[in-house]
C-alpha cells in the first residue's frame, strides 16, 4: 500500500520539494545546475549554438542528482514529479538569489509536519 501523498497542484508540491532539499549543500549543487542551464540556453541563443542545448539536462540533472544520491542521501522528486520538480527549480533558485531559501525551507518543514535535520 503506497502511502506517499500526491501532489496535484504544484503549490502543494514546492514545500514538499523544499524538504527534500533541506541540507544546504544539495541546495548549492542545485543553485550550480540551475546557473549553468540558463547559462547553456542563454548563449546558446546568442551563438546559435545547439550543442549548448544538449548540455542543459546534464548540467541541471548532474548537479541535482549528485546533489540527492551522495549528499542529501534521497531520491529525486524528478522521477516522479518531473515538471513540478523542473519548476520548483527555478523557483529554488529564486529564493536562493533573494535571500529568502532559509525561511521558505524552514516553513516547508511546517507545512509537511517534518522536522528538518539538517538545521
Amino acid at each position: 500500500m503506497d502511502t506517499e501523498k500526491t501532489y496535484t497542484t504544484f503549490w502543494d508540491f514546492y514545500p514538499y520539494y523544499l524538504t527534500e532539499h533541506a541540507r544546504p549543500v544539495n541546495r548549492t549543487m542545485h543553485f550550480l545546475g540551475t546557473s549553468l542551464v540558463i547559462a547553456c540556453f542563454i548563449f546558446g541563443i546568442l551563438r546559435a549554438d545547439w550543442r549548448l542545448f544538449v548540455l542543459m539536462p546534464l548540467c541541471g540533472y548532474g548537479f541535482a542528482w549528485f546533489g540527492h544520491f551522495i549528499l542529501e542521501k534521497n531520491r529525486p522528486a524528478t522521477f516522479k514529479y518531473p515538471f513540478y520538480s523542473l519548476g520548483s527549480d527555478f523557483v529554488m533558485f529564486f529564493h536562493i538569489i533573494t535571500g529568502q531559501i532559509n525561511q521558505k525551507v524552514d516553513e516547508a518543514h511546517k507545512t509537511i509536519g517534518v522536522e528538518n535535520k539538517w538545521k
